[in-house]
């Protein structure tokens, strides 16, 4: 029986109007140092960001959006950040921010499976998506 590896996560969340308090979320952040695994999967609903505020920049925010995954790869492509070290990058991804783009608390659990089959399962029950 394989020996359950700790991991953490944080969802990213789009918060069109901060000054309402209201966020979809759009993505999850799953970091596991025992395995040396980073990954991030975004999953972004246009139609629920515009029903909360019309005139949000969709172009903007995908860009930005974007920019996490490469980041959590270490994709070059997203820059200086990408070249720090697994846990440099995690805490750089899930660190605090006043923008609309913002992450949850961290959160931390255990796996008995691949970090990837949490990940997936993570995104299954926290990202809305049209077949739910």
């Amino acid at each position: 029986m394989p020996v359950p590896s700790s991991f953490d996560y944080a969802v990213v969340r789009v918060v069109p109007r901060v000054e309402r308090g209201e966020f979809i979320n759009a993505g999850v952040i799953l970091f596991c140092l025992e395995q040396k695994f980073l990954e991030a999967r975004i999953v972004v609903d246009e139609a629920r960001l515009q029903a909360l505020w019309p005139e949000i920049d969709l172009e903007l925010v995908r860009r930005h959006l974007e920019a996490i995954p490469k980041v959590a790869a270490g994709d070059v492509s997203a820059g200086p950040i990408a070249r720090l070290s697994l846990r440099e990058r995690f805490h750089w991804l899930v660190s605090p921010r006043s923008t609309i783009i913002q992450v949850s608390p961290v959160h931390t659990g255990l796996c008995e499976e691949k970090p990837e089959a949490m990940l997936s399962e993570l995104e299954k029950r926290l990202l809305w998506t049209r077949n739910d």
